[in-house]
């Protein structure tokens, strides 16, 4: 069969999926929780999702161990070879070379602050503005990842991309505002606005979540470049096809949407050494090491918070709240440890373009959940549409084009 590398095949539009859902859920948890049952703990919040990152290695691992009949430390073998190799930009360096801690740990750290600064923006603009345009502006990371793209990897502006990502944000304009009618009718619909949470402050709220837009798009462009291993795509064939990173001063010049970056490497491995890593293994790691470090280090602004009265910390008043937030925390998981596993086999733009379609699912799960058809506009709809077509041409770019 092809060895050359697909849409991730099943696994990853099985994840792909499983991202839009999990973003739709959290959006609505986070404000219902907020907005509705008055815990107005943005940075808590934050911490307590981030933290619950550290499961889905641990997860992911057994369930390997429990499937494929091998023991743990065959794949953490494997994931350790493949980081060697990927930092030191050798694709043949050997399975008994030191593991390269300090530079690892930067470069996790860094990812932790990338990952958190962005989503505390987020967890507090949540509860300031309307829930479906913190969507879309929050989505509108997708244009700033373009850019950064382009301008880091010294791409040339091509047209049927550039098209597809303005096709896109123009559409999460007309979602966000093609509802304004509606909005201004609600004065006259009393049973509409008693079911939607008010937005407190909106400006502030859209312009929090703008600079973590643009954060976010930076994030996922480094990411790509200096974390993802250079090909981690589900092989038509089998889960153990042979790759290895490249040089970092060759994959600097390459297009990041997607490479065929497959090499034999003429050194053999040991029996006991899962190699290549199975498929999300690695970006499910990274995400549990930033959850592990969350829980360790970013308890420590909660009680200077709570000193200078920015956010007075309290527990959850019952259980109730406290089973929202175990939701919240949930969906939050499978959302981040899903996007980066997509980042690593898409790139950053066609994953930020495809993550634009929770802007369709949430305004759906608002018309649903909320005001109801009343919601729909000629623009909400038509915004839609751009929105998925938008996806649609850079998926086909892909697959055709390549």
């Amino acid at each position: 069969m092809s060895d050359s590398p697909r849409l991730g095949g099943k696994s990853a539009l099985l994840v792909f999926v499983l991202v839009l859902a999990a973003y739709v859920v959290e959006s609505q948890l986070t404000q219902y929780v907020q907005a509705t049952l008055k815990y107005r703990q943005p940075y808590f919040l934050i911490y307590i999702v981030h933290s619950s990152f550290s499961i889905i290695f641990p997860l992911h691992v057994t369930y390997l161990s429990l499937t494929m009949g091998r023991p743990v430390k065959d794949y953490t073998s494997g994931l350790s070879l493949a980081i060697k190799r990927h930092i030191a930009g050798n694709p043949t360096e050997p399975e008994g070379a030191k593991f390269p801690w300090p530079r690892f740990a930067t470069m996790l750290g860094l990812m932790t602050v990338g990952v958190t600064l962005p989503g505390l923006l987020w967890f507090c603009a949540v509860s300031l503005a309307p829930l479906t345009d913190v969507a879309a502006i929050w989505n509108a990371n997708a244009f700033f990842a373009y850019v950064i793209t382009v301008k880091m990897f010294k791409l040339p502006w091509q047209g049927k991309r550039t098209f597809a990502v303005f096709l896109a944000i123009a559409g999460v304009m007309a979602v966000i505002y093609g509802g304004a009618s509606t909005q201004e009718d609600s004065n006259k619909q009393p049973e509409i606005s008693r079911v939607v949470p008010t937005a407190t402050a909106p400006l502030l709220g859209d312009l929090l979540t703008l600079i973590a837009s643009v954060g976010y798009g930076l994030y996922q462009v480094l990411y790509k470049k200096y974390l993802a291993l250079p090909s981690d795509p589900e092989r038509e064939e089998s889960p153990q096809s042979s790759y290895t990173p490249i040089p970092r001063a060759s994959f600097d010049n390459i297009d990041p949407l997607v490479e065929d970056l497959t090499s034999r490497d003429p050194r053999p491995i040991s029996d006991v050494t899962v190699y290549p890593p199975p498929f999300g293994l690695h970006p499910n790691l990274l995400t549990s090491l930033a959850g592990i470090l969350t829980l360790l280090f970013l308890w420590i602004p909660l009680p200077i918070l709570h000193y200078v009265g920015a956010e007075p910390f309290h527990w959850p008043t019952n259980w109730y709240v406290a089973l929202v937030i175990s939701g919240i925390a949930l969906s939050g998981v499978v959302f981040n440890a899903g996007f980066m596993i997509l980042l690593g086999v898409w790139g950053p733009i066609i994953a930020s373009i495809g993550n634009l379609l929770t802007t369709v699912l949430t305004f759906a799960s608002d018309v649903v959940f909320g005001a109801g058809m009343e919601a729909v506009t000629f623009w909400n709809f038509m915004g839609s549409v751009a929105i998925v077509v938008a996806f649609g041409i850079l998926v086909e770019d892909l697959v055709v084009g390549r």
